[in-house]
């Protein structure tokens, strides 16, 4: 039962790569047409091609996470990371009729979702602790028994119990226990959580389109998203005085987690043409739904002084390995809007010369859900707990809007892009959370008898939030994380 909220959402709020002249533009592909990425963005695009592509398109990521916890701020860098961004290959056709002008397939790569930070946050806590968060799970159970505290929460609680991090308070009795903390929270505690994500969602995609007398253009993707997730997080907090005598210098909770599975979508687009020079489109992107195996570990360190020393306890003292567990999660669904004006419009896209576009997204983050796996074996605790998980989704997270510009001037076989793409805030503001992203991006293209290069930098600006916990009977506090990331992209590719 590790999962969370923030899981559902880190795996719905994410910002897809594409070619380079689709990054360049800030995404707006969605009513364009003529490029690859349509295959995962409004597949009626494809059906503007009359040839086909064989494109590759390698990225290089680097930036840094700088997070505010408590007024203190930290930064840390991520790793710089080359990669694999959209790459395939589009087989155009002539027309199958007098209506059908052409249709168009593709099969297609593209790196959806970047999991990859370094984050490290730090600060002075005199409000909470931590632990609180074992004792809330105790207190909301009604459990005064010592042995089950000590033995059902393997991944938790228990830990926390076993190593006096939370104790027993004097004068109870075996069966009607009442139970406490050791971290003096009044006195200060000195808090830092270290958190380490590597991974990505990495979709392959079967497309299809058809063009209709040049005026209305269908298309549908069959995707089949690949996600791997790994997590390293580590929050310790300490006695921030000198006393010695109050039994407790600092305990520590890391947990380590794997997330790995396969999901299955479909889109389905239209654009349609009312003039010449002007392209409006609508796409759907169904729910992906994915069926997830969780690996998970846990290991808490507490010492207590004098009290009890410092003691170790992971949660394979249970069952001896790490924690399996299987479930099906539903991401949210997209509607995109988009239109696009083309300067010089013809049906020979070398005299073109040039467009500008834009594209806007609805997306209800509140719809995602988890869901227990088709014939599981799990008993009605599970699905319980899945219930109550998907509430408490529906109340952190609410619908946004996404919206994306961009345009390009054309100078014969040069080309000069440049775009912007704001993603709207998915939280609901339960205790202060808000979040955004933007892009900045421009770039070069050039095409020449049959061959393409564009190469793009995209600057991304992005706030989010991560509470190491969140209590309900006290004050808990959350880190603000600003992220800067500069992608650096190149498309290669040739026409046949």
């Amino acid at each position: 039962m590790a999962q969370e909220p923030a899981d559902a959402l880190r795996f719905s709020w994410t910002v897809p790569s594409g070619t380079a002249r689709q990054q360049a533009i800030g995404g707006a592909m969605g009513s364009l047409g003529g490029d690859i990425t349509a295959t995962f963005t409004n597949p009626a695009g494809l059906a503007f091609y009359r040839t086909g592509d064989l494109v590759i398109s390698p990225i290089y990521k680097f930036g840094q996470n700088k997070a505010n916890y408590i007024g203190r701020t930290e930064i840390d860098k991520n790793n710089s990371k080359l990669s694999l961004g959209t790459t395939g290959i589009v087989f155009g056709s002539g027309g199958a009729g007098r209506s059908v002008q052409n249709a168009t397939f593709s099969l297609a790569y593209n790196h959806s979702a970047d999991f990859n930070s370094n984050i490290l946050y730090r600060g002075a806590n005199n409000k909470s602790s931590y632990s609180q968060k074992f004792l809330e799970e105790v207190q909301n159970g009604n459990i005064k028994d010592a042995n089950r505290v000590a033995s059902d929460f393997p991944f938790g609680t228990s830990l926390a119990f076993n190593t006096y991090w939370i104790d027993t308070v004097a004068g109870g009795s075996s069966g009607n226990y009442n139970f406490q903390t050791r971290a003096p929270i009044a006195t200060g505690l000195l808090q830092q959580q270290s958190i380490i994500s590597r991974g990505g969602v990495n979709e392959f995609a079967l497309g299809g389109a058809v063009n209709f007398n040049n005026k209305v253009y269908l298309g549908g993707t069959l995707g089949i998203p690949v996600l791997n997730y790994e997590k390293e997080a580590t929050f310790t907090e300490a006695d921030a005085t000198d006393n010695t005598a109050n039994k407790f210098n600092y305990a520590s909770f890391y947990e380590s987690l794997s997330t790995k599975g396969v999901g299955l979508n479909f889109r389905a687009g239209l654009i349609f043409k009312p003039q010449q020079s002007v392209r409006l489109g609508l796409a759907f992107i169904s729910p992906t739904i994915y069926n997830l195996t969780d690996r998970y570990y846990a290991e808490v360190t507490a010492d207590t002084e004098g009290y009890k020393g410092e003691n170790s306890q992971n949660s394979e003292y249970v069952s001896g390995a790490p924690s399996d567990f299987k479930y099906s999660l539903v991401t949210p669904y997209k509607l995109t809007a988009s239109a696009s004006y083309v300067l010089s419009e013809t049906a020979d896209v070398t005299q073109q010369k040039g467009f500008i576009t834009a594209d806007v997204d609805y997306v209800n983050y509140k719809t995602a859900s988890f869901q227990t796996e088709a014939n599981s074996t799990y008993d009605q605790s599970t699905s319980d707990y899945f219930k109550s998980l998907n509430t408490a989704i529906d109340n952190a997270y609410k619908s946004a809007v996404n919206v994306r510009v961009g345009g390009e001037l054309k100078f014969t076989t040069l080309m000069v892009r440049a775009g912007v793409a704001y993603y709207g805030n998915p939280y609901q503001n339960i205790n202060g959370e808000k979040g955004s992203k933007v892009n900045l991006s421009g770039g070069l293209g050039y095409r020449n008898k049959g061959f393409f290069a564009d190469l793009t930098y995209v600057h991304s600006m992005n706030k989010d939030v991560i509470f190491p916990y969140r209590l309900e009977g006290a004050p808990y506090f959350g880190a603000n994380i600003n992220t800067a990331l500069n992608n650096v992209l190149m498309t290669v590719g040739f026409k046949f």
